[in-house]
Formats: C-alpha cells, sequence, structure tokens
C-alpha cells in the first residue's frame, strides 16, 4: 500500500512537471498544422450534427484557412488561441478546446489552500453594459462598495480579456445570453489561463467621479485567538440536527465552494400554496428521494401554484430531468426524440474508450465485448440511412404525485443542456410560463450526452466534444436559439448592485393580483 502511495505521488509530480515544461515548449507548424487535420478529423467521425449550424463548405474552409495562418512555432497557449475560433465556429456549447494551463501538485494546492482566500475570491463580480463590477465585497477593504467599476487588474482590461476570450468557446447556435450571463465569471478564468493564480492583484476601481488604486493579498479568512476569545460561543449542532444535515447533503446535494444546496423546496412566505423549486444544477445528491419527498410535500399542503428556477442552471444529468418531469408532465408522455449519433463505432470509442490512462483502457478491453454487445441492440441504423441511440424514446407515466396546478419557469442565459431540455418541455406541451430572458441552450437540442475529452498528438491540447443529439420531443421552427420567455425581465444595474430579484418580484406581485 505504501509503495503504491509512493508511486503515485511521485506520477502525479512528475505529471505536473511535463504539463508545465510543455506549455513553454515551441511545436513546430507541420506539427500544428497535423493537429489541426486530427481534430477535424475527429469530430467528422464523432460530431452527429458538425454541419447543422455551420455548412460543411464553411467548416472546411475555415479548417484549411486556419493551417495557412500556422508559418512559427507555437506555443500550446498561442496555437489554443489560433484553432478555438475555429472549433467555435461550429457553434455547439459542448464542444470546445480546453485552455492549457498551469497545473499544481497536491502539495502546492494545499499550501495555496492554506494560505487562504485569493484576491479574485474575495469579490463576487457582474458584467454590466459591458463593464465589469463589484455587487459584493468579501475582502477586509471595506472601502470598495457594491456597485465599484473594475477598469483594470495588473494592467489588464477586463472588457477586452472578456471579449477575446469570448471568441474561443460556443452557445448552442446564435444564442447570445449565455456569453453575457457568464462574461464575469469568465474574465477571472480567462485571466488565470493568461497569469496563473496569483497571491496578490492590483485593481484600479472607479466609483462615482473618483478613481483609486487598490492592492488585495490573498488572506486567511480564519478568527486570531485573540479574537477568538471576544467571539460569542457558537453552540454546536446536536446530534440529530448533524444527521439531519447531513442527510440533507446526501439528498439535495452540496455545493462545497458555496456552500448551499444544489436543490431547495420551499413555500411563500405565509403562503403554503404557493411552491418553490430552485434547482442550481441536475448533479450530485439522491435526485429520487428530493424530487418524491418534495412533491409529496407540495400535495399535502395542497399547493395551487408552482414556481420552478432554473436560472444559472448549466444542465446535468439526463435521468433526473426526465423524473423530474414525470411530476411536472399532465399525461403520458415521450421525453425524447431519437437521439443521433454517427455510428456504433463513435459511441464505443468515444465513450467507453475515452481515457488516457493505459491501465484504464487494459480493463476496459476485458469488458468490451459486452458493452458492444449492448450496442449493438440499442445503436440501429433507421430508413434515413442515418444511426440512432435509443434512449428515453418510450412513453413514461406520469407520477402519482404529479403537479396539476399553474407554474412558472423562470430562466436566462445560464440555463444551459438539460435545463433547456426540460424547459424545451414545459415550454412546448404549454405546461408552464416563462419569465426571464432567452435561454442559452437550444430550444431543439443540444449535441452532448457522452463527451469524450480529445488529446491532440503535438500540442497536447484537449478538445471536449458531444457525440449525441439530444432532442428533446417538442421542437421548435426557429433555428438556434433557447427558449424564449413569455414575460422577459432583464435585471438592471440597480437590481444587480441591490441584489433585486426583479423575475420573482414580479411573481410575487402578480400572484397576490
Amino acid at each position: 500500500m505504501l509503495l503504491f502511495f509512493v508511486l503515485h505521488l511521485f506520477t502525479n509530480c512528475s505529471t505536473v512537471k511535463k504539463n508545465n515544461a510543455h506549455l513553454e515548449q515551441l511545436i513546430l507548424p507541420d506539427q500544428l498544422k497535423k493537429d489541426v487535420d486530427f481534430i477535424y478529423k475527429k469530430l467528422q467521425k464523432r460530431h452527429p450534427n458538425l454541419y447543422y449550424y455551420s455548412s460543411k463548405e464553411k467548416l472546411d474552409y475555415k479548417f484549411d484557412s486556419l493551417k495557412t495562418t500556422i508559418t512559427t512555432p507555437l506555443k500550446p497557449l498561442e496555437f489554443y488561441k489560433k484553432i478555438s475560433p475555429v472549433v467555435a465556429a461550429i457553434r455547439q456549447g459542448h464542444t470546445y478546446v480546453l485552455a492549457p494551463e498551469k497545473e499544481y501538485s497536491k502539495k502546492e494546492t494545499k499550501a495555496i489552500i492554506k494560505n487562504g482566500v485569493g484576491p479574485f475570491s474575495q469579490f463576487d463580480f457582474s458584467f454590466y453594459d459591458n463593464k465589469l463590477y463589484v455587487f459584493k465585497n468579501k475582502s477586509h477593504n471595506k472601502t470598495i462598495a457594491a456597485g465599484t467599476e473594475v477598469l483594470s487588474v495588473n494592467g489588464v482590461q477586463p472588457q477586452k480579456l472578456i471579449a477575446e476570450y469570448n471568441q474561443y468557446y460556443s452557445s448552442d447556435g446564435f444564442n447570445e445570453t449565455l456569453k453575457k450571463n457568464g462574461a464575469a465569471r469568465r474574465f477571472v478564468a480567462a485571466f488565470t489561463t493568461e497569469f496563473g493564480i496569483k497571491d496578490s492583484l492590483s485593481y484600479i476601481f472607479k466609483s462615482n467621479d473618483s478613481i483609486k488604486t487598490v492592492t488585495i493579498k490573498r488572506f486567511k479568512d480564519s478568527i486570531t485567538k485573540k479574537d477568538s476569545k471576544k467571539s460569542p460561543k457558537i453552540t454546536p449542532l446536536s446530534s440529530k440536527s448533524q444527521h439531519a444535515f447531513r442527510r440533507k447533503k446526501r439528498i439535495n446535494g452540496y455545493d462545497k465552494t458555496t456552500k448551499t444546496f444544489i436543490r431547495s423546496m420551499d413555500f411563500f412566505p405565509k403562503d403554503s400554496s404557493v411552491a418553490i423549486l430552485k434547482i442550481k444544477a441536475f448533479k450530485k445528491g439522491k435526485y429520487h428521494r428530493f424530487y418524491k419527498e418534495s412533491f409529496a410535500k407540495i400535495q399535502k399542503q395542497d399547493a395551487k401554484t408552482l414556481i420552478i428556477d432554473l436560472r444559472n442552471n448549466g444542465g446535468g444529468r439526463l435521468a433526473e430531468i426526465v423524473n423530474l418531469y414525470s411530476y411536472l408532465a399532465d399525461s403520458t408522455f415521450v421525453f425524447l426524440k431519437k437521439s443521433e449519433v454517427v455510428s456504433r463505432a463513435s459511441v464505443f470509442e468515444g465513450a467507453y474508450y475515452n481515457s488516457n490512462s493505459v491501465a484504464e483502457k487494459a480493463v476496459k478491453t476485458l469488458f468490451s465485448p459486452f458493452v458492444y454487445g449492448y450496442l449493438l441492440f440499442t445503436v440501429h441504423k433507421d430508413k434515413d440511412g442515418k444511426n440512432y441511440f435509443a434512449t428515453e424514446t418510450k412513453p413514461h407515466k406520469i407520477n402519482k404525485n404529479a403537479f396539476s396546478g399553474k407554474m412558472y419557469v423562470l430562466i436566462n442565459g445560464g440555463s444551459f443542456s438539460a435545463s433547456s431540455i426540460l424547459s424545451s418541455h414545459l415550454k412546448g406541451s404549454g405546461r408552464a410560463l416563462f419569465i426571464g430572458e432567452e435561454t442559452g441552450g437550444d430550444y431543439n437540442g443540444t449535441v452532448a450526452g457522452f463527451m469524450p475529452v480529445v488529446k491532440l498528438p503535438h500540442s497536447e491540447l484537449k478538445v471536449r466534444m458531444g457525440i449525441m443529439n439530444v432532442k428533446p420531443y417538442y421542437q421548435t421552427d426557429v433555428t438556434g436559439h433557447g427558449i424564449y420567455p413569455d414575460i422577459l425581465i432583464k435585471p438592471t444595474f440597480e437590481d444587480l448592485i441591490q441584489r433585486k430579484d426583479p423575475e420573482l418580484d414580479w411573481l410575487k406581485k402578480n400572484l397576490k393580483e
């Protein structure tokens, strides 16, 4: 056991050093051009809807033109900036190039965490009207008020870096709300890609007509022994309460970073006839148990109205949204149309054999005959000559505790992937009224399902791609856009700074009326 631990630790350190050294290496033009051909062929072999938003002629031209621009050796990040816009031109949100970044060993990561909260994490940012603002200050410097504009960080202007990195990924189709919604997070991620993790950052802030430079350093978010004597004693949770909290984390799902639950169900204050179901993502937690218990409570309270909050829900498990929809549908339903795949081989290679580990591949080889046998029954060629993966295409019965009252769904540009597919059903069936902004995911579906990561042989860049064209039962004639709201509400700058919720406020007002 000790030998295994030492070997694992050595391998980890060796891999980190190798990756970081590779980031500084120059890769020859001929090798980079081979990488371009390599990924385009992989996309053609695995991506079932490659030319849906961009024609074959356009993509052929873009990949060929890319090769003509590669005339000198490039580092991985430089090559990333050339190839990412071409992959993004496919306009499929689940298909993108991962930015090459410096890696850290476990020892280094522990040291960073031990040193405290980083200078980015001490603020919550919002990007509004092409400007970056602080809307929550968690630093020790309390002179930085909510609504303060960030002019630059270490000399880097946020809007310029955001505009650059917006070229490197795409939403599904021609949607624009996804990028606007994630711009603030994109800035922090892009800055880290460019310059690595920093212990200190120099901010230039603007508040009203006042401009000031402030240095924010990493700090330990803990109470000193001196302060702890003055602090009131915190009564520990009882054994029963601790058990209840742990159970809730298991069932609802728990985000350690934000220290919040992924799923929650509550009722309007002083009005048990209105239930609110907030779902941040369709991942983690025992969702079967959560929905079973939640809708049993809704039935018991005899709630007449249900609000489903899918804002900033980036998606997750298909099985979960099917289970949830069984509580929302008003009759037997079919959830998906047949999911197109390129071939059995594309599913087999892309999903099952998607691993760079020699040991993992060896183990998988032993079971490969059984997996391929399974694919023989689930993947079939239809009359149109295309291959389809049979999943969630059979009729489902509604749950005995299915909600039959009035439904409202809150959406925005961060509603993507699985949350958009769920919204397509609720919109297409007429089961709910939608409030907010257009979703970031396409109404007609997305290419996702299994999402292998392909490593390019020379640059070692990694490309993630979907290999199943997942299409909801309900479709629209509008191509390349998300679910549009019935009531369009865009949060204003004042809403963001004052941390108001205009969508929910609109609902509260109208439900009273």
